[in-house]
């Protein structure tokens, strides 16, 4: 956001602020061209690969809401995992670069006398945006390599953890300043944790640690979602509260740092 020019007065209602602070907000996500490519290339492209080595036999799958272990068909669960793999690490980039790289007009803004409460409610609101338009993208693309019966559900299970990602992407993009550290970052992370959920790939799929990562509730969900009757709205609950902490986290970190920065500008301007 740095590189944009503002070319008319700022506004001065909370409203035009809001809907100012969103737009710019929502541009500078849209000019990440890496993420771009990624959502373009890499989804599609991550989802062949593994449909194609994985064959569709059952697989033992344990849903901790019952404790029973389903038996679902491997191939359609690896690609529910691709998925959450693949939009967790675009989501995360692409949150996380526009936060690193909106720092500095953030300051600007807030030491032209825009409220730090109207650029927080714009970022979460852009992440929102973002989060549910990629998680679509995801689950269409998912139509071509298979035509699961409740894709409303598997959105939302996308969307979920997309969120949690969002606000780590934000947490890490106030506290980091380099984008090369942020994206390796969010790439292991991603991959630490939705791959570890599927029994596929990892025998201690079902193992009770695994309910401390971050994308475990989004992975229950999805798939009891799915291949079952059952709908877990506590494990869609527990991922907002993982989107919230890392968020709140983040944002208040921002708060202070642009804090600090006003009470600079105000010395400076009494000097």
């Amino acid at each position: 956001m740095t590189q944009l020019e503002i070319t008319h007065p700022l506004p001065t209602s909370w409203r035009n602020r809001y809907l100012t602070a969103s737009r710019y907000t929502l541009i500078e996500q849209a000019r990440n061209r890496l993420a771009i490519i990624l959502l373009v290339g890499f989804v599609p492209i991550w989802y062949f690969i593994l449909a194609e080595i994985t064959p569709p036999d059952l697989v033992a799958f344990k849903l901790w809401s019952s404790g029973k272990m389903v038996q679902v068909n491997g191939h359609n669960l690896v690609l529910i995992s691709s998925g959450l793999n693949a939009l967790t690490m675009v989501i995360g980039f692409i949150i996380f670069t526009s936060t690193r790289r909106d720092t500095l007009f953030d300051r600007r803004l807030i030491l032209s006398g825009y409220p730090q409460s109207v650029l927080i409610l714009a970022k979460l609101t852009s992440m929102i945006l973002v989060t549910g338009l990629v998680s679509l993208y995801a689950t269409g693309i998912l139509y071509l390599f298979w035509q699961p019966s409740h894709p409303v559900l598997i959105w939302l299970g996308f969307f979920s953890s997309g969120l949690i990602y969002g606000g780590l992407g934000l947490l890490l993009g106030v506290l980091l300043k380099g984008e090369l550290e942020g994206f390796f970052l969010v790439m292991m992370i991603s991959l630490m944790d939705t791959l570890l959920q599927n029994p596929i790939g990892n025998p201690a799929a079902n193992k009770e640690f695994l309910k401390y990562f971050p994308s475990y509730s989004s992975m229950q969900w999805t798939v009891a979602g799915e291949f079952t009757s059952t709908v877990l709205w506590q494990y869609f609950l527990f991922s907002l509260a993982w989107f919230g902490g890392f968020a709140l986290l983040g944002l208040a970190i921002f708060y202070w740092k642009t804090r600090s920065n006003i009470q600079t500008g105000q010395t400076s301007q009494k000097n």
